[in-house]
């Protein structure tokens, strides 16, 4: 039977309406902070966790955003909106930048897959979206 990996990422967005993006270490794209979900930890927990030790900002987690599923690996994402409570920006052995982004430079930076989650999280709807991609690109609705 086949697995599936859960990952947490947070959309960290400041008064100023900027958001929180790193630069990864292993393939140098732009995305939100965030990881694999530990098998014992709650997926607001995780992001926090994530978001800090990427980043060095600690935040609060406002609310579930979006699901997104990578077709071809079998990775189950979980985005959250946060906001930033304390902690200066600080690169990681994940991270070699660390930036606060416009939505326009999301745009910009990031991959279809990983600007959609930013977007859809700054989006005013409540309810979450729930999105699939194949690791570049999104896919159709069913």
């Amino acid at each position: 039977m086949p697995l599936h990996s859960v990952s947490v990422a947070g959309v960290v967005v400041r008064d100023d309406g900027r958001v929180l993006a790193i630069r990864r270490a292993d393939n140098g794209t732009w995305e939100p902070p965030g990881g694999v979900l530990e098998l014992e930890e709650r997926p607001e927990d995780g992001t926090v966790r994530e978001v800090l030790e990427e980043t060095g900002i600690r935040v609060s987690v406002e609310r579930l955003t979006g699901v997104y599923k990578n077709m071809s690996r079998g990775v189950v994402a979980l985005v959250f909106l946060c906001r930033p409570e304390a902690g200066t920006e600080r690169t990681s052995n994940e991270s070699t930048a660390v930036r606060w982004l416009s939505p326009r430079e999301v745009e910009d930076v990031m991959g279809e897959v990983y600007a959609v989650r930013v977007l859809d999280a700054l989006s005013a709807t409540l309810a979450p979206h729930v999105r699939s991609h194949d690791g570049r690109h999104l896919l159709e609705s069913a």
